[in-house]
């Protein structure tokens, strides 16, 4: 295609040079976004959608944020990029920032592009402290799509990648589908935690660095740990000298109610602390990419006269640390992380339990914040899940409806951005209700 053509071509004439991620190549993309606010996208035919989705569970703060846009804006004036081994104030904000929400022991951020690439170097740091190779993680995980992230990661994406080494899977707690044939949630704990020890035990204890978790698994089906699950986790790292870490990629900045998962008192009542922590998603809302790992000062210290082996160019890059610095300031004014509590505690949480009443096919509904998921099913009793075609339908019938969902096998997961409002979380429903067979 010439540059005159280029110019003439429909948006979708030109995406059919893009080469997308997590796709079949020959399948033509849905539609062509235009642009977008707060909770609502409109397509290039006008046509409007509620965001249910956040797009990839990401847009917390919602679309378009003034005060984020123009942050961004202004920083682009005065310095677009510079080099990650320079100091510059708008990347020493967006330190201070990310860890006065993260809390004590936290000293120290490395900034990343993006999720994959800090639970990557979370991994590193790991292995160069301990001086050990393992890292075990769970089957019903995402931790992204480099070497040793996808190796980390437990669902299918794993296997066609699986060229990184030292990675050992288990299964973690899920009482509705368990794999230890519990009756409770506290027996679902109690044999999730004996499964890990003795997976640890069988490994080599000696021979394991970390123990990787998302804090809340989300690809996974929003998979709410378990009362006593997270401490049993930190009791079994801190008895093989294992280091903890935290995946908060999509779990982070508002998204269950807290800064971080791992400040829910639901989540975490004894206020378990990992030694490690990832982010990236709703740090800044994926304005401009970027990521981070929150690292201690016991680990911190081991690279005060040791180098570091790890970096990258764009780490700390200055557009997306104004968007960040931007990001946390106006979540603080503007109260939405307490708004993204309210609304799941009071309004979504009780509207999809209500809703569950009214479909047969939702198994089970699990969630808080504005992090929940809807399990299909074909018969509750049996607890078989829906046939892929049937979520393919259903997210057809939603979309024509004029929301825009989140599926992910059996699931759909309702995931609005944290600035959702009671009567737009009203409409959602009512769309679900209609859609839902």
């Amino acid at each position: 295609m010439t540059m005159l053509d280029a110019d003439q071509a429909s948006t979708l004439d030109l995406d059919r040079q893009v080469f997308h991620s997590w796709s079949a190549q020959g399948t033509p993309t849905a539609f062509a976004v235009e642009r977008a606010s707060g909770c609502d996208v409109w397509d290039e035919d006008g046509t409007h959608y509620l965001d249910f989705s956040s797009q990839l569970v990401n847009t917390n703060i919602g679309h378009t944020h003034p005060r984020v846009v123009e942050a961004i804006q202004r920083q682009a004036a005065v310095l677009p990029t510079v080099a990650p081994s320079t100091a510059n104030r708008t990347r020493g904000l967006a330190a201070e920032r990310v860890l006065a929400v993260a809390g004590e022991p936290f000293s120290k951020v490395f900034f990343t592009n993006g999720g994959a690439d800090a639970n990557e170097n979370a991994i590193r740091l790991a292995r160069l402290t301990t001086g050990r190779t393992k890292v075990l993680s769970t089957y019903r995980s995402y931790h992204g799509n480099t070497g040793a992230a996808i190796a980390a990661t437990g669902d299918w994406r794993r296997v066609p990648n699986e060229y990184a080494s030292g990675h050992v899977h288990f299964f973690g707690p899920f009482a509705y589908r368990s794999e230890f044939w519990s009756d409770s949630a506290k027996q679902e704990s109690e044999r999730a935690l004996q499964h890990l020890e003795r997976v640890v035990q069988a490994e080599g204890p000696a021979s394991i660095a970390a123990l990787l978790l998302e804090t809340v698994p989300g690809t996974a089906g929003v998979l709410v740990p378990p009362p006593g699950y997270l401490a049993g986790v930190r009791a079994i790292c801190d008895r093989w000298g294992i280091l903890l870490i935290l995946d908060e990629v999509m779990s982070g900045f508002g998204r269950t109610g807290d800064w971080f998962a791992f400040q829910n008192e639901q989540i975490n009542p004894t206020g378990v602390v990992p030694d490690l922590v990832t982010f990236a998603k709703g740090v800044n809302s994926g304005y401009v990419p970027a990521g981070g790992v929150l690292i201690p000062p016991a680990i911190a210290g081991e690279f005060d006269t040791r180098v570091f082996p790890g970096g990258l160019t764009y780490s700390g890059h200055p557009l997306a640390m104004a968007a960040i610095v931007a990001t946390i300031d106006a979540m603080q004014d503007e109260g939405i992380v307490e708004n993204a509590a309210h609304i799941g505690r009071d309004v979504l949480g009780p509207a999809l339990h209500a809703l569950a009443e009214r479909h047969p096919v939702i198994g089970e509904v699990r969630g808080l914040g504005v992090f929940w998921a809807l399990d299909l099913v074909t018969d509750r009793a049996t607890r078989q899940p829906v046939p892929v075609a049937d979520i393919v339908a259903l997210k057809s019938r939603l979309l024509a409806s004029g929301l825009l969902p989140f599926s992910a096998d059996n699931r759909i997961h309702v995931v609005p951005p944290c600035i959702v409002t009671e009567q737009q979380v009203a409409h959602a429903i009512d769309l679900y209700d209609a859609a839902l067979p």
